[in-house]
């Protein structure tokens, strides 16, 4: 049987980039056909957008996602830093997938006890209450991010402390799975570079990037979305999930995406708690990371977690970079065509690359 077949799910700020994706992906059935499926976000506007979304495309279209979203999609007005509100919603689920958070760098370094309130305080509520009323939860799938590995600056700090909590929590809450899936950046997401790059374009430029020397990997939302279902058909207890991705220079990204326009490129320099490269491994947690298909999963370092995992080998012993093994330009401007982000080109002369 399918994992998530007849099960409530949560999504915590369901009304995002990646709540969008997971939604539909759930409505789709691929992970079994859900009773329910609750978004819980404090955003009274975006929910409404959503739904209106949803009712447009199930008017368009018979497809069975716009059949479910009438019947098992439900919204809910609340924040994961109020313990009251996350502990009324959780009792209604089977599965949560904690996708709320504060997750702008510089947002973070300007506000940054506001991160930690929504970061941790929010899956620390989560777990607080399922422990606390003693619901009968089975999974809980945090989301995190590269920036929580060898975190530099305030959003990696909080998320990384975010996966602390959940793994931690398999010892508080034993007869419910914690697990975590950290990736980096993801094409077309809103606030990542691609969109930004896009509208630059469209208004005749300048493209605006930190530095020459940095790289991202570079996954589409249903890549996020896929390592979150593979930690859910998968994962043990207290597993940190990791897809295998490939990494680009944002040079290449801009140069392939402004093709031939006369658009300059402009060098602004590195952003408040900005990283040059990104990791989702480091080297101290490749002793601790096996190969599981097309992901890796860092197994708990707390021993009382790990104890009923089986006994595995690690394979890697440095740390999974984005800098190490880097898509040339041409390898780059194919995937995007494929994700199918390339904007058409009007105009044959080349990008003016400026210092």
């Amino acid at each position: 049987m399918k994992p998530l077949e007849g099960k409530r799910v949560l999504i915590t700020g369901g009304t995002g980039s990646l709540g969008k994706v997971l939604v539909r992906r759930l409505l789709g059935g691929e992970m079994g056909d859900p009773a329910k499926v609750i978004v819980f976000s404090r955003d009274e506007a975006k929910q409404h957008f959503m739904r209106i979304e949803f009712q447009f495309k199930g008017a368009a279209t018979d497809e069975i996602i716009y059949r479910n979203f009438q019947r098992k999609l439900e919204f809910r007005i609340g924040d994961v830093r109020d313990y009251h509100s996350v502990a009324a919603v959780v009792r209604e689920a089977d599965v949560v997938f904690n996708a709320a958070a504060l997750k702008q760098v510089p947002t973070c370094e300007y506000f940054p006890f506001e991160a930690v309130r929504t970061n941790i305080q929010g899956p620390e509520n989560i777990v607080r209450a399922i422990q606390e009323h003693r619901l009968p939860i089975e999974t809980v799938v945090g989301v995190s991010t590269d920036k929580a590995c060898q975190p530099i600056n305030t959003m990696g700090m909080t998320k990384a402390l975010q996966e602390r909590v959940f793994i931690q929590a398999n010892m508080r809450c034993p007869e419910t799975r914690f697990v975590c899936v950290r990736y980096g950046n993801v094409l077309a997401s809103r606030g990542s570079v691609v969109p930004l790059f896009h509208d630059q374009i469209r208004r005749g430029g300048p493209v605006t990037i930190t530095t020459p020397e940095m790289t991202r990997f570079l996954l589409s939302l249903d890549d996020a979305v896929d390592t979150i279902f593979a930690a859910v058909r998968h994962g043990q207890p207290g597993e940190t999930w990791i897809p295998k991705a490939p990494s680009a220079y944002v040079t290449d990204i801009a140069t392939a995406l402004i093709g031939n326009r006369r658009i300059k490129v402009e060098f602004i320099g590195i952003r408040p708690g900005e990283k040059i490269h990104e990791s989702l491994i480091s080297r101290e947690e490749a002793f601790r990371a096996v190969p599981r298909g097309d992901y890796f999963a860092i197994l708990p370092m707390l021993p009382e977690v790990a104890n009923g995992h089986h006994r595995e080998e690690p394979t890697r012993d440095q740390e999974y970079c984005s800098g190490d093994e880097v898509m040339t330009l041409q390898e780059t401007e194919t995937l995007l065509r494929a994700r199918n982000l390339m904007i058409e080109n009007t105009v044959e002369e080349p990008a003016e690359m400026l210092r």
